[in-house]
């Protein structure tokens, strides 16, 4: 992939296809035979099974599935081998499904979160959301 960016303790699977512009934020992981868009965003910890295409920015810590990339929840599997806490899995849950059944546009439910959570995890997912994407968002 031309001008991709690629963090630390990144895992890329054989046969993915990483395309142009695409940042691959760190501890992620591309499965085998994936298909990453021109110019996605990556979010730190995220994990993208195996067949999925993926077309839109994935959220820190996110678990992406299935042929069309769907955003599944997160990345349980990681986040426990990193040693986050119960009490932040616990928001990162929480904040899941402020950003699917809030009030608002996706990018206010974000802003709320930024601005209500004591969560370092919860505030990254938030800034993301309100950093700059050319894709849109795979969305809970």
């Amino acid at each position: 992939a031309h001008d991709a960016q690629v963090g630390d303790r990144v895992i890329v699977v054989n046969s993915a296809a990483i395309a142009g512009h695409v940042v691959l934020e760190d501890d992620v992981i591309v499965g085998g035979l994936v298909g990453v868009h021109q110019f996605v965003r990556v979010g730190r910890g995220a994990i993208i099974g195996a067949l999925s295409m993926v077309t839109a920015d994935v959220l820190p810590y996110g678990l992406v599935q299935g042929p069309r990339g769907t955003l599944d929840g997160l990345n349980l599997v990681g986040l426990k081998r990193r040693g986050v806490a119960r009490a932040d899995i616990t928001a990162l849950r929480a904040a899941l499904m402020a950003l699917k059944d809030g009030e608002g546009s996706f990018q206010d439910r974000a802003g709320r979160l930024a601005e209500e959570s004591d969560s370092a995890y919860v505030r990254e997912i938030a800034d993301f959301v309100l950093g700059v994407s050319d894709r849109g968002f795979l969305t809970p």
